[in-house]
């Protein structure tokens, strides 16, 4: 079974939780407000996660060659997320390994981290 952690929708930042796909956050931000199917999506995710909470936990990667976190898919959840000023994102993580394997954890996340 992967784990499922629960974290601070505050960790999302440029300095602990980074986008993978954007230098910033602002970028990503930036990003989807100039694109009407990016912008419409993060609305959409707003209504949704503002009546039933965020039902898709995002995913984080962890890299080992640097102490180093991402969000490997959920860009737009967390710019949802942090737009609404939810305290708290359901997420499932793995390790980004130097050889390229992938594998959801099923360990608990390491916060030290952060």
């Amino acid at each position: 079974m992967k784990y499922r952690g629960e974290m601070p929708t505050s960790c999302i930042n440029d300095q602990q939780i980074r986008p993978t796909e954007y230098r910033k956050w602002r970028h990503a931000v930036r990003y989807f407000e100039q694109r009407d199917k990016d912008r419409r999506k993060v609305e959409e995710l707003k209504v949704s996660i503002a009546e039933r909470g965020l039902q898709v936990p995002i995913i984080l990667g962890v890299s080992d060659r640097y102490p180093d976190v991402y969000v490997a898919d959920g860009h737009h959840r967390a710019v949802a997320l942090m737009q609404l000023g939810v305290l708290t994102f359901p997420f499932h993580w793995y390790w980004i390994t130097s050889f390229g394997g992938v594998r959801m954890e099923r360990e608990p996340f390491p916060f030290h981290l952060l």
